[in-house]
């Protein structure tokens, strides 16, 4: 069975990297002279996809193959639109996978002794604080928020990272949790967290943040109206942000008609809903449509741009790899062999399910707009990074599920010697 899986998986990145070099052989031929940095572009990312399989076979027969694969399938779709926008991005864009690559196995290989991330709390805790107090300081604004930190040339946003921190340190205090205020420590963490980020006006991160604790929060405790306070708490925030903040109430005005203010702050979404309307089920094709005059086409509005010129089947098939990926991490979590193994993956299946849906339901007028990426899609060294950390992590648990089986079978053989 594990040998049908790993054919399947690699006839699956098969399949992947003829997408990739079919649709950057169409990219080397759009103008009117052939673009050969197109075809050395896709030919450098297919090596690394297959340095990327290569490697995580090497570290274990027990990881998940399927994950991976579907990730590098949506940083690869990511790519193509950021090729097609600009050379020079994409490019950016490979290193940070690249980096994102190195980053995932770290995480696979610190997963092999979970316990040195139990002793960690503390100092992810203050670590996270720190980050974030630091914005209020230094931090440069960037589309209403002050949620980045210019190091030389390069911008990070510590709120990436600090998601990954809480991963780790909300596994640990909810398996610890057995009486009411085990879990006291922790909310006041997230709380200070995300008051910490709606100070800087990063309302996208707070958000995804406050979710995340709260269904982690009922999976571990099974506390129905602790919950139903804590979201009670979370709504009446947002109210309260909605009259602190004026581009907040410009994005709810804007996403209730924006239309009427076409011309102004509605053009984002008005733009973004049209690119989508005008590719129809089947798309205008590869480099056919007007990506460029939707604000933050290559971040925020990537997926209006994808549908824009790949068509709306294609976006229904890119929210399925979503889906897919979710429900992969779900089974990793549900057969972790451990409590706190268990909240680590789910944790980790759980952010990546609400930035999809944050930025997707956002792009499609379902909420309001708030400013995160799409995962491993959008541009962002910081998310592509984090991205593929949360991946190393989900990673790590497979192995460790699939060695712990084994290790359980061979004493249950031995037994019955």
């Amino acid at each position: 069975m594990n040998r049908v899986r790993q054919l399947s998986a690699a006839g699956l990145l098969g399949i992947v990297m003829i997408f990739e070099l079919a649709a950057f052989a169409l990219l080397s031929l759009r103008d009117e002279s052939f673009d050969y940095k197109a075809l050395i572009f896709a030919g450098g990312l297919i090596v690394v996809l297959l340095l990327q399989y290569i490697i995580i076979l090497w570290i274990s027969k027990y990881a998940d193959r399927f994950i991976v694969v579907i990730a590098n399938l949506l940083a690869g779709i990511g790519m193509i639109v950021q090729y097609r926008l600009s050379y020079e991005v994409a490019f950016k864009q490979l290193v940070w996978f690249g980096i994102g690559i190195v980053a995932m196995i770290v995480c696979v290989l610190l997963m092999r002794a979970p316990k040195f991330f139990k002793t960690m709390d503390i100092p992810l805790m203050a670590l996270s604080i720190a980050m974030l107090g630091v914005l209020l300081v230094i931090g440069t604004e960037n589309g209403g928020a002050k949620n980045w930190i210019k190091l030389g040339g390069i911008s990070v946003q510590p709120s990436e990272f600090v998601k990954v921190a809480l991963v780790f340190v909300m596994a640990n205090h909810f398996t610890k949790v057995k009486r009411t205020w085990d879990w006291l420590p922790l909310a006041i963490f997230a709380i200070i967290v995300a008051g910490l980020l709606v100070a800087e006006r990063d309302l996208g991160a707070a958000l995804l943040i406050c979710g995340t604790y709260l269904i982690m929060f009922y999976t571990a405790t099974g506390k129905v109206g602790t919950t139903l306070v804590g979201l009670g708490a979370g709504a009446a925030g947002a109210v309260a942000s909605y009259y602190m903040f004026d581009h907040v109430k410009a994005r709810v005005a804007i996403w209730l008609n924006p239309w009427a203010t076409y011309s102004t702050s509605g053009y984002q979404i008005a733009q973004g809903l049209m690119a989508i309307a005008s590719g129809g089920l089947w798309g205008l094709g590869l480099t056919k449509g007007l990506p460029k005059s939707i604000p933050a086409y290559n971040t925020d509005y990537i997926f209006a741009v994808i549908c824009e010129e790949f068509g709306i089947v294609f976006g229904i098939a890119v929210i399925a790899l979503y889906l897919v990926f979710i429900i992969r991490g779900a089974l990793i979590a549900l057969n972790a062999r451990s409590r706190y193994l268990m909240l680590v993956a789910f944790g980790c299946t759980v952010l990546i399910t609400l930035q999809s849906f944050i930025i997707i339901a956002g792009v499609i007028k379902l909420i309001p707009l708030t400013g995160i990426t799409m995962p491993f899609v959008s541009y962002g060294g910081s998310s592509m990074i984090a991205c593929m950390m949360l991946l190393g992590i989900l990673e790590g648990v497979s192995i460790q599920n699939g060695e712990m089986l084994q290790d359980a079978m061979y004493e249950a053989c031995e037994e019955n010697a």
